[in-house]
Parts: C-alpha cells; structure tokens; sequence
C-alpha cells in the first residue's frame, strides 16, 4: 500500500513539474514588422548574441526581475533561473558584451512599448493577448 501511495505521488509530482515546463502561458510579443520568431534566436536575443532578425534591429525587453510571468520564461524559453541569468549579464557587462534587456513593469507595458518600437520583442502571460498583438512564438 505504501509502494503504491508513493508512486502515486511521484506520478502526481511529474504531472505539475511537466505542466510548468512546457511554455509556462507565456507568448512571445513583437512589433508588426517582425513576424516570427525560433526559440534558438529568441534565446540569441535574450542572451545578447545577436541584435539583428531578418535585417531588422531588434530591441529585446524583460518582465520586472523576480515576477511570475520572467521566472516561466526564462525556464521555458532560455532553461536558466533568476539567479543564472543576472549571473550571465553581470559577466557580460563587465566584459563590455552589452547590457540585459530593458525590464517594463506587467504585461500593459510590455504591449505598448512592443505595439509602439520597431523591432520590438517582449512577452507576456497568454492571458493578456488583445486583438492587434503580434504573437512570434508560443
């Protein structure tokens, strides 16, 4: 009874750590002349490796450090934490690679700075897709 109570939960505890993997709600946003995106540019981006799409200039921007919506995307989109990806950027910024991607304060924000900059790549929560956002990636 006690092997199959466990197991159970391990099942159980597989299930909730697979449904925060895979995409965690979160879309991929960008301005209307960028149309589509892959996640290995997408990662590109985001990790400041490349600033260029389709001979467009791209402007990535973050979600507040620390909110719900940047910890899914940077486990679903880039695989790291919180903690790696500051990691990254403070390495990158001493060596004269860049500095991270502007953070924007909830998803309104994100919107309109995408809706408003060429080039522009954000991502919000999928509950906050309105009519008239370009969604890159899911």
């Amino acid at each position: 009874m006690l092997k199959t109570g466990f197991r159970t939960l391990v099942i159980a505890l597989a299930c909730v750590a697979g449904e925060s993997k895979a995409g965690g709600g979160v879309v991929v946003i960008g301005n209307h002349n960028l149309t589509s995106l892959d996640a290995t540019t997408l990662e590109k981006v985001y990790t400041g490796r490349i600033i260029e799409v389709n001979g467009i200039a791209v402007t990535a921007v973050n979600a507040s450090s620390g909110s719900a919506v940047r910890s899914r995307f940077l486990q679903a989109y880039l695989n790291q934490d919180e903690d790696k990806y500051t990691a990254y950027w403070i390495v990158r910024r001493y060596i004269g690679k860049g500095a991270p991607p502007r953070e924007l304060s909830g998803s309104a924000a994100v919107i309109n700075f995408v809706k408003s900059t060429p080039g522009a790549i954000g991502y919000i929560d999928e509950t906050d897709v309105q009519p008239g956002v370009t969604v890159l990636l899911k």
